[in-house]
Protein backbone atom coordinates (compact mmCIF):
# COMPACT_ATOMS: atom_id res chain seq x y z
CA UNK A 1 0.00 0.00 0.00
CA UNK A 2 1.47 3.32 -0.90
CA UNK A 3 2.57 5.92 1.65
CA UNK A 4 -0.05 9.27 1.23
CA UNK A 5 1.62 12.64 0.94
CA UNK A 6 -0.07 15.54 1.99
CA UNK A 7 1.51 18.21 -0.28
CA UNK A 8 1.09 21.83 -1.12
CA UNK A 9 3.22 24.53 -2.85
CA UNK A 10 2.43 27.82 -4.08
CA UNK A 11 0.56 29.05 -7.34
CA UNK A 12 3.75 30.78 -8.32
CA UNK A 13 5.13 29.86 -11.54
CA UNK A 14 8.84 29.24 -10.00
CA UNK A 15 6.77 26.42 -7.85
CA UNK A 16 4.63 25.05 -10.70
CA UNK A 17 7.47 25.24 -13.09
CA UNK A 18 9.32 22.83 -10.39
CA UNK A 19 6.64 20.79 -10.01
CA UNK A 20 5.74 20.83 -12.97
CA UNK A 21 6.85 16.91 -13.60
CA UNK A 22 4.57 15.62 -10.28
CA UNK A 23 1.80 17.94 -11.36
CA UNK A 24 1.52 15.85 -14.50
CA UNK A 25 2.50 12.56 -13.57
CA UNK A 26 5.66 12.08 -15.52
CA UNK A 27 8.60 11.89 -12.98
CA UNK A 28 8.91 8.48 -10.48
CA UNK A 29 7.01 9.01 -7.38
CA UNK A 30 8.68 6.15 -6.11
CA UNK A 31 5.85 4.94 -3.84
CA UNK A 32 4.60 7.72 -2.75
CA UNK A 33 0.84 8.67 -3.37
CA UNK A 34 1.43 12.84 -3.42
CA UNK A 35 -1.92 14.58 -2.57
CA UNK A 36 -1.33 18.06 -4.01
CA UNK A 37 -2.95 21.84 -3.63
CA UNK A 38 -1.91 24.82 -4.67
CA UNK A 39 -2.48 27.66 -2.57
CA UNK A 40 -1.17 31.00 -1.60
CA UNK A 41 1.69 31.68 0.26
CA UNK A 42 0.29 32.32 3.57
CA UNK A 43 -2.06 29.97 3.36
CA UNK A 44 0.31 27.75 3.20
CA UNK A 45 2.62 28.91 6.02
CA UNK A 46 -0.92 28.58 8.26
CA UNK A 47 -1.59 25.29 6.90
CA UNK A 48 1.56 24.20 8.18
CA UNK A 49 1.41 26.24 12.03
CA UNK A 50 -1.52 23.73 11.60
CA UNK A 51 0.52 20.64 10.75
CA UNK A 52 -2.01 20.35 7.51
CA UNK A 53 0.65 19.51 4.94
CA UNK A 54 3.56 16.29 5.06
CA UNK A 55 5.96 18.20 2.93
CA UNK A 56 4.89 22.50 1.66
CA UNK A 57 6.70 25.65 0.33
CA UNK A 58 7.05 27.81 3.12
CA UNK A 59 8.21 31.17 3.25
CA UNK A 60 11.56 30.88 5.23
CA UNK A 61 10.23 33.12 7.91
CA UNK A 62 7.74 30.43 8.37
CA UNK A 63 10.28 27.96 8.79
CA UNK A 64 12.34 29.33 10.88
CA UNK A 65 9.22 29.43 13.45
CA UNK A 66 8.44 26.16 12.71
CA UNK A 67 11.86 24.64 13.06
CA UNK A 68 10.82 21.83 15.53
CA UNK A 69 8.26 20.69 13.37
CA UNK A 70 9.53 20.62 9.73
CA UNK A 71 13.12 20.62 8.06
CA UNK A 72 13.88 21.89 5.15
CA UNK A 73 14.38 19.84 2.01
CA UNK A 74 17.68 20.54 -0.66
CA UNK A 75 15.69 20.61 -3.29
CA UNK A 76 12.70 23.52 -4.56
CA UNK A 77 13.94 26.75 -2.75
CA UNK A 78 13.84 30.06 -4.03
CA UNK A 79 16.66 32.19 -3.28
CA UNK A 80 19.59 34.20 -4.91
CA UNK A 81 20.35 37.50 -5.96
CA UNK A 82 18.02 40.09 -7.78
CA UNK A 83 14.83 37.90 -6.36
CA UNK A 84 13.70 40.39 -3.36
CA UNK A 85 10.80 41.96 -3.00
CA UNK A 86 9.68 45.53 -3.57
CA UNK A 87 8.28 48.04 -1.57
CA UNK A 88 5.80 49.87 -3.76
CA UNK A 89 4.48 53.51 -2.86
CA UNK A 90 1.03 54.69 -4.28
CA UNK A 91 2.98 58.28 -4.10
CA UNK A 92 6.36 58.72 -5.50
CA UNK A 93 8.90 60.51 -2.96
CA UNK A 94 7.34 58.98 0.05
CA UNK A 95 8.87 56.25 3.21
CA UNK A 96 6.99 54.26 5.32
CA UNK A 97 6.59 55.67 9.13
CA UNK A 98 6.19 54.43 12.77
CA UNK A 99 2.86 56.37 12.01
CA UNK A 100 0.60 57.65 9.78
CA UNK A 101 0.84 55.64 7.05
CA UNK A 102 0.34 51.93 6.37
CA UNK A 103 2.14 49.40 4.76
CA UNK A 104 0.30 46.12 2.90
CA UNK A 105 2.45 42.57 3.37
CA UNK A 106 1.49 39.36 1.69
CA UNK A 107 1.35 37.21 5.20
CA UNK A 108 2.50 37.77 8.56
CA UNK A 109 4.72 34.75 8.02
CA UNK A 110 6.40 35.38 4.78
CA UNK A 111 10.13 36.75 4.25
CA UNK A 112 8.50 39.67 2.32
CA UNK A 113 6.81 40.91 5.57
CA UNK A 114 9.99 39.91 8.06
CA UNK A 115 12.75 41.78 5.36
CA UNK A 116 10.17 44.76 5.70
CA UNK A 117 10.52 44.35 9.99
CA UNK A 118 14.23 43.74 9.88
CA UNK A 119 14.75 47.90 7.88
CA UNK A 120 11.51 49.34 8.69
CA UNK A 121 11.79 48.74 12.60
CA UNK A 122 8.61 46.14 14.05
CA UNK A 123 6.32 49.50 14.59
CA UNK A 124 5.71 50.56 11.39
CA UNK A 125 1.85 49.98 10.86
CA UNK A 126 1.23 47.02 8.17
CA UNK A 127 -2.33 45.08 6.98
CA UNK A 128 -1.64 41.37 5.62
CA UNK A 129 -3.77 40.62 2.41
CA UNK A 130 -3.26 38.55 -0.61
CA UNK A 131 0.21 39.17 -2.25
CA UNK A 132 -2.50 39.29 -5.66
CA UNK A 133 -4.16 42.11 -3.54
CA UNK A 134 -1.40 44.71 -2.82
CA UNK A 135 -1.01 46.37 -6.07
CA UNK A 136 -4.70 46.88 -7.04
CA UNK A 137 -5.27 48.46 -3.31
CA UNK A 138 -2.47 50.84 -4.07
CA UNK A 139 -3.66 52.19 -7.49
CA UNK A 140 -6.90 52.91 -5.09
CA UNK A 141 -5.08 54.61 -2.80
CA UNK A 142 -6.23 52.12 -0.44
CA UNK A 143 -2.83 51.89 1.28
CA UNK A 144 0.24 54.10 1.38
CA UNK A 145 2.96 51.13 0.54
CA UNK A 146 2.95 47.64 -0.18
CA UNK A 147 5.26 44.72 -0.19
CA UNK A 148 5.06 43.42 -4.13
CA UNK A 149 6.16 39.43 -5.03
CA UNK A 150 5.98 37.71 -7.66
CA UNK A 151 4.69 38.23 -10.77
CA UNK A 152 4.01 42.02 -9.53
CA UNK A 153 7.88 42.32 -9.55
CA UNK A 154 8.36 42.99 -13.49
CA UNK A 155 4.64 44.74 -13.85
CA UNK A 156 4.40 47.28 -11.36
CA UNK A 157 5.49 50.06 -13.51
CA UNK A 158 2.86 49.07 -15.51
CA UNK A 159 0.21 49.96 -13.05
CA UNK A 160 1.66 53.42 -11.98
CA UNK A 161 3.60 53.01 -8.96
CA UNK A 162 6.80 54.16 -7.76
CA UNK A 163 9.40 52.27 -5.97
CA UNK A 164 10.69 52.81 -2.77
CA UNK A 165 13.49 50.30 -2.01
CA UNK A 166 14.09 47.12 -3.28
CA UNK A 167 14.64 45.14 -0.37
CA UNK A 168 16.44 41.98 -2.25
CA UNK A 169 19.25 44.12 -3.22
CA UNK A 170 19.45 46.21 0.55
CA UNK A 171 19.41 42.75 2.01
CA UNK A 172 22.28 41.59 -0.56
CA UNK A 173 24.44 44.88 0.34
CA UNK A 174 24.29 44.16 4.16
CA UNK A 175 24.96 40.51 3.74
CA UNK A 176 26.72 39.49 0.92
CA UNK A 177 24.60 36.65 0.21
CA UNK A 178 22.01 35.53 -1.74
CA UNK A 179 18.09 36.21 -0.28
CA UNK A 180 16.04 33.09 0.87
CA UNK A 181 12.65 33.45 0.17
CA UNK A 182 11.66 30.38 0.91
CA UNK A 183 11.89 26.44 0.49
CA UNK A 184 10.06 22.91 0.88
CA UNK A 185 10.18 21.55 4.34
CA UNK A 186 8.68 18.37 5.38
CA UNK A 187 7.17 17.10 8.57
CA UNK A 188 10.06 15.71 10.86
CA UNK A 189 7.33 12.66 11.87
CA UNK A 190 8.03 11.39 8.53
CA UNK A 191 10.77 8.71 8.31
CA UNK A 192 14.28 9.72 6.85
CA UNK A 193 13.46 6.97 3.92
CA UNK A 194 10.21 9.22 2.92
CA UNK A 195 12.03 12.13 3.13
CA UNK A 196 14.37 11.08 0.86
CA UNK A 197 11.96 9.79 -1.38
CA UNK A 198 10.51 13.03 -1.91
CA UNK A 199 13.31 15.16 -2.43
CA UNK A 200 14.30 12.74 -5.07
CA UNK A 201 10.74 13.28 -6.54
CA UNK A 202 11.29 16.75 -6.44
CA UNK A 203 14.60 16.63 -7.51
CA UNK A 204 13.62 14.37 -11.00
CA UNK A 205 10.55 17.29 -11.13
CA UNK A 206 13.15 20.09 -11.14
CA UNK A 207 15.31 18.36 -13.62
CA UNK A 208 12.53 17.71 -16.05
CA UNK A 209 11.75 21.14 -16.44
CA UNK A 210 14.78 22.50 -16.93
CA UNK A 211 15.48 20.15 -19.89
CA UNK A 212 12.90 21.87 -21.38
CA UNK A 213 11.96 24.92 -20.16
CA UNK A 214 8.86 25.31 -22.34
CA UNK A 215 7.50 22.22 -21.23
CA UNK A 216 6.23 23.93 -18.11
CA UNK A 217 4.63 26.32 -19.68
CA UNK A 218 0.89 24.85 -19.80
CA UNK A 219 1.20 24.17 -15.56
CA UNK A 220 2.17 27.74 -15.09
CA UNK A 221 -0.35 29.36 -17.07
CA UNK A 222 -2.78 27.25 -15.61
CA UNK A 223 -2.29 29.18 -11.99
CA UNK A 224 -0.11 32.34 -12.66
CA UNK A 225 -1.72 35.60 -12.11
CA UNK A 226 -0.04 36.99 -15.39
CA UNK A 227 -0.45 34.83 -18.31
CA UNK A 228 2.15 36.57 -20.40
CA UNK A 229 4.74 33.50 -21.51
CA UNK A 230 7.75 36.31 -21.19
CA UNK A 231 6.50 37.26 -17.41
CA UNK A 232 6.34 33.88 -16.59
CA UNK A 233 9.71 32.65 -18.28
CA UNK A 234 11.44 35.45 -16.51
CA UNK A 235 9.65 35.12 -13.21
CA UNK A 236 11.42 31.11 -14.24
CA UNK A 237 14.93 32.54 -14.93
CA UNK A 238 14.79 35.00 -11.66
CA UNK A 239 13.63 32.49 -8.65
CA UNK A 240 14.84 29.22 -10.23
CA UNK A 241 19.02 28.58 -10.16
CA UNK A 242 21.22 26.37 -9.21
CA UNK A 243 20.23 26.26 -4.92
CA UNK A 244 16.57 25.76 -6.49
CA UNK A 245 17.74 22.40 -7.36
CA UNK A 246 20.13 22.16 -4.53
CA UNK A 247 20.85 24.75 -1.81
CA UNK A 248 24.42 23.67 -1.38
CA UNK A 249 26.79 25.49 1.39
CA UNK A 250 25.89 28.93 0.31
CA UNK A 251 22.01 28.32 0.16
CA UNK A 252 22.67 26.80 3.81
CA UNK A 253 25.19 29.79 5.00
CA UNK A 254 22.10 32.61 3.51
CA UNK A 255 19.96 30.56 5.76
CA UNK A 256 21.98 31.03 8.76
CA UNK A 257 22.06 34.64 8.25
CA UNK A 258 18.68 35.16 7.91
CA UNK A 259 18.00 33.07 11.19
CA UNK A 260 20.60 35.34 12.66
CA UNK A 261 19.45 38.63 11.50
CA UNK A 262 16.27 37.33 12.54
CA UNK A 263 16.52 36.43 16.19
CA UNK A 264 19.11 40.01 16.68
CA UNK A 265 15.74 41.43 16.61
CA UNK A 266 13.53 39.26 18.26
CA UNK A 267 11.34 37.89 14.90
CA UNK A 268 12.15 34.40 16.19
CA UNK A 269 12.71 33.64 19.61
CA UNK A 270 16.77 32.73 20.62
CA UNK A 271 15.63 30.00 21.86
CA UNK A 272 13.67 28.34 19.36
CA UNK A 273 15.60 25.52 17.54
CA UNK A 274 17.88 25.99 14.81
CA UNK A 275 16.40 25.13 11.28
CA UNK A 276 17.74 22.14 9.97
CA UNK A 277 18.32 20.84 6.45
CA UNK A 278 17.95 17.14 4.99
CA UNK A 279 21.64 15.83 4.69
Amino acid sequence: MSEKIRLAISTCPNDTFAFHGLLTQQVDTRGLDFEIQLLDIQQLNDGLMKDRFDIAKASFHAALLLADRYIVLPSGSALGFGVGPLLLAAEAGTRPKDEGTLTLCPGQHTTATMLLRLFYGIKTPVKHVVFSEVMPALQKRAADFGVCIHEGRFTWQEQGLSLVEDLGTRWEEATKSPLPLGGIVGRKGLSQATLEKVQATIHESLQLSLADPNCALPSMREYAQEFDDEVLMKHVELYVNEWTLDLGEVGRSALKELSARARSVGLVSATMEPLEILS
